[in-house]
Parts: C-alpha cells; structure tokens; sequence
C-alpha cells in the first residue's frame, strides 16, 4: 500500500496545496488514510527541469519534519508525481523509495505484487540487461519500472499507453500463474515530462480535470502566472481526492493516457 500523486498542466503550476495543504492532502494521507494506515516509510517527488526528471525524495515519513513542506513549497510545474510508501516488498530505505528515474523517465507504483518471490525471476528474464545491472532496490515496483522500459525501448514507435497495457497485462498474467486470485495492486503513474500515462488495478484511484484557472480553496489565489494567449487546462490524479471538489473514480481495470489537451482517456487493460 501506498498513495500517489499525479499532475499534468499547460502550464507551470503550484501544487503546494494539494501536496501539504488542502482538506486530504498527500502529506496528510501519510501520517493516515481513508483506510486508517499510515504511510511513514518514505516520500518522494520528481519534477521536471529542462526535460529531465528531478526527484527528491527521503525514507522516512513526510508529516516528520520540514522537508517535504519545503519540498512542496517550490514546485511550479507542468509535470508531477508524487508518492507517500507504506512498505510491503522491500525495507524502507532510499533505493527503494518511489518515484525512481532513468534518463526522461520517472515512475511510481501503488500496490503489492503477489508472489514477488517467484514473479521476479520472470521478470528478471524479460528485463534487458543494462535494466537488470540498473536496479538498485529490493521492491517490485522497480523491477516494473524497468521492464516497461525494456519494453518501451524495443519499439519506441509504440504509442506509449500501448507499452504500458501490453507490460502491465503480462505481469498480471504472470502473477495469476503463480498466485491464482490473489490480489494484485497495480497502480502505476509513469512520464517522460510531456507524457503520462497510467493504471488502476486493483487500488483506489481518483481524477480531477480543471478546464479553467480556479482560485484555490485552501489558499485562496491561483496557481498559475497565467499567459492570456492559452487556454489553461490541467488534470491531477490520486489515490484519494485530496480537495472537496468533485473528483471522479478511475475505473479499475484500465490504463489510461493524459492527452495534450489534459483530458483523461481510459482503455480497458484487456482487450
């Protein structure tokens, strides 16, 4: 178990409010969720700067100390994800704290893979070497990681949500040859700062799609140095609606795709 952050804007935007401030913002879905868990095993959050991801991140909980706040406070940006862990697979420790990063790729995952045991040396199999020697970590969510890039590289003509569905579908495959019905939790956001795509598999997952600039609730001023010329749009995801607006479900079972116009667009994972 843990909880993500996901955003994608027009333009460069704050997300100070949804990261620390607002009603359930991502630090305080740390120190307790929906659910009544707490998620104090390790934060991160990567932006992009100059088309490569820039992640911070620490492994310990985000409502212990300033940094996460601090961190927060300086985001102004089009592109983000952000990730609060509860630890199942792997010990709290940096090289296993999410979002991890490669070149223009960052990713972060929610949810536990059954049979990790035995699902890795499958995976092991599939991942080409240069991503094998790349892992530094214990958790399933990296080795994820770099098997979609495995994948993604092999055919980078590929529309990107097609990779993410064909990688994610085999790895359920794989976890159901080994663990027959076990519960799967699959929820992955994974960008190169001007695309982001992403799943919901087996966890909760909501949306928010802003067609306009808004005032903010919590702060009470908008996020955005606004150009007049564009229309401002942007989307954010979570694992829990994090304002009192009206956030929508992510149907479980899909992969979706951020378009340029920051409309969601869900596919079924099985076609």
């Amino acid at each position: 178990m843990c909880r993500l952050y996901g955003f994608r804007a027009t333009e460069p935007t704050k997300v100070e409010c949804s990261l620390v401030h607002a009603q359930n913002a991502l630090m305080s879905q740390s120190r307790v969720d929906g659910q009544g868990l707490s998620h104090g095993h390790g934060w991160g959050v990567a932006t992009y700067v100059n088309g490569l991801p820039k992640v911070e991140k620490q492994a310990w909980a985000a409502y212990h100390g300033e940094l996460f706040r601090k961190t927060a406070a300086r985001i102004y940006a089009k592109t983000v994800i952000a990730h609060v862990r509860r630890a199942t697979i792997g010990p709290p420790a940096p090289a296993n704290t999410h979002p991890f990063a490669h070149g223009r790729w960052s990713f972060a995952h929610n949810g536990t893979l059954p049979g990790f045991a035995h699902l890795r040396d499958r995976m092991i199999d599939a991942i080409d070497p240069a991503h094998r020697t790349g892992i530094r970590g214990s958790t399933d969510s990296e080795h994820v990681f770099r098997y979609l890039l495995s994948l993604w590289e092999h055919d980078p003509a590929r529309p990107l949500l097609e990779t993410l569905r064909l990688g994610l579908g085999r790895v359920v495959e794989w976890c159901r040859e080994i663990e027959g019905e076990a519960p799967i939790g699959l929820n992955v956001l994974w960008t190169d700062g001007e695309r982001l795509v992403g799943s919901c598999i087996g966890r909760t997952l909501w949306y928010l799609e802003r067609d306009d600039i808004v005032v903010c609730e919590i702060c009470g001023v908008a996020h955005v140095h606004h150009k007049p010329s564009q229309r401002y749009r942007a989307v954010e995801i979570a694992s829990e609606a994090i304002t009192d607006e009206g956030w929508l479900h992510v149907p479980d079972g899909t992969v979706y795709n951020v378009d340029p116009d920051m409309r969601l667009r869900f596919e079924q994972l099985q076609q």
